[in-house]
């Protein structure tokens, strides 16, 4: 589920806009009245949106998306007279008055991109540091010289060992190492 940050500078718009978030089935996690409190309450989740106004007490939109961890989105909630120009790029905007089906509509959209790419960023095999490579090509080559075993057939091993108990790569790697050097 995608943690929501409401942020409006008057408590009750925050409020009435939680309301109608967790009525619909979201999870808001933090209702803030300055962006340093939007700030805060993100820094200890791992990505999710923030429902915010034009402008706070410490500082505006702007200054608050550049603040956010990169994992969140935010959408723009205020009136046309304030948004002249364009929102900033990764802002999305919502028009004042607001329309209930235009907030819950966009929300929708906002948490179904965070989730794809958020599944898309798992399914990238992870790339792991020179000192993992090496541990797990010296592996490689004693298992080779030890069982006479081809390159391929050694990485087969050390990748059937890691399945069978459950560890990493790098670790059976090093289980491998320690058991050939007793």
């Amino acid at each position: 589920m995608t943690n929501i940050i409401v942020a409006f500078s008057k408590l009750e718009d925050g409020r009435n806009i939680k309301n109608i978030l967790v009525r619909n089935g979201y999870q808001v996690v933090a209702v803030c009245t300055s962006g340093a409190q939007a700030i805060a309450a993100a820094d200890g989740l791992n990505g999710g949106l923030v429902v915010s106004g034009y402008r706070f007490e410490d500082m505006i939109y702007q200054e608050l998306k550049n603040c956010l961890p990169q994992e969140f989105s935010l959408l723009l909630i205020a009136s046309p007279s304030r948004m002249g120009d364009t929102p900033q790029e990764g802002v999305i905007y919502l028009p004042m008055p607001l329309k209930v089906c235009d907030l819950l509509g966009t929300v929708e959209m906002m948490v179904q991109a965070q989730t794809r790419l958020r599944r898309k960023q798992r399914s990238r095999p992870k790339e792991r540091s020179k000192e993992e490579q090496e541990l797990i090509a010296k592996a490689k080559a004693l298992l080779m010289e030890r069982n006479n075993m081809t390159e391929a057939e050694a990485h087969r091993y050390i990748q059937k060992c890691s399945m069978d108990s459950g560890t990493n790569l790098v670790e059976t790697a090093q289980m491998v190492i320690s058991l050939i050097h007793v």
